[in-house]
């Protein structure tokens, strides 16, 4: 599956886009409002959405929060240039990405193809199968063939990103893993000092995985080096 959904009121850039993607072997499809674009994100078989969040009517925060509480579709999000809050405030409520306007085409198409790597959807050259494989941190279970992380039983709903920064994490348990390394093989791209994006995508999934039961934090921050996953037997050892 390599459709993709483009949300954004600017006809001319998405008729640009559209031109552009598909030379890349993209199936392209566009929605200029966001309430449009809410209904075929839900309702269509798309590989990810490309979601701007200056949209009218319903905006692209709006519309990425109804697309969240029913769907963990992969979204990028289109920001105005230099605006840190639109940035980080997509991240946090569960954007996989963030653009800035204005961008290269080389550079959507880079950040798009990293994204459907780690979900793995898109072309036959993007698609990679395995055997499933199962990772296990106390009450956290990782399924790796299933893409599906629960707690204690329970699913927890994680974005793409989130679920390939727990299996680094996880793989990793016990062991410090940087900031750079992380934003290299996870979001795939350069690490750059100021860009906090995967600090971002760390809170998130602190605050969907808990504390263990004993209160430990499970992520731990290891200040200006990165993070470790505390294995459950390490966190027994901290409790007073």
């Amino acid at each position: 599956m390599n459709r993709i959904l483009i949300v954004d009121d600017d006809l001319d850039l998405c008729e640009l886009l559209s031109k552009y993607l598909t030379g890349e072997g993209l199936e392209v499809e566009t929605a200029n409002d966001g309430n449009l674009g809410v209904e075929r994100a839900l309702s269509g078989d798309y590989a990810l959405v490309v979601l701007d969040v200056m949209l009218p009517g319903l905006n692209g925060f709006e519309a990425l929060s109804r697309i969240r509480s029913k769907s963990s579709l992969p979204i990028l999000m289109l920001t105005a240039r230099g605006d840190d809050v639109d940035r980080i405030v997509g991240l946090e409520m569960g954007a996989d990405d963030y653009l800035q306007k204005p961008f290269n085409p080389r550079e959507l198409i880079a950040r798009i193809r990293a994204i459907l790597r780690r979900s793995g959807a898109g072309s036959g050259e993007l698609i990679a199968t395995a055997s499933p494989e199962r990772f296990c941190a106390g009450d956290v279970e990782l399924d790796k063939g299933t893409r599906v992380v629960t707690r204690g039983g329970e699913q927890l709903p994680l974005t793409t990103v989130e679920f390939d920064l727990l299996e680094a994490l996880i793989r990793a348990a016990g062991r410090i893993v940087s900031r750079e390394d992380l934003v290299k093989s996870i979001l795939g791209r350069s690490f750059t000092p100021y860009d906090r994006s995967i600090d971002t995508h760390v809170s998130n999934l602190r605050k969907k995985l808990g504390h263990y039961s004993d209160g430990v934090e499970r992520i731990k921050t290891i200040r200006g080096i990165g993070y470790i996953y505390a294995k459950p037997s390490d966190a027994a050892k901290e409790t007073p």
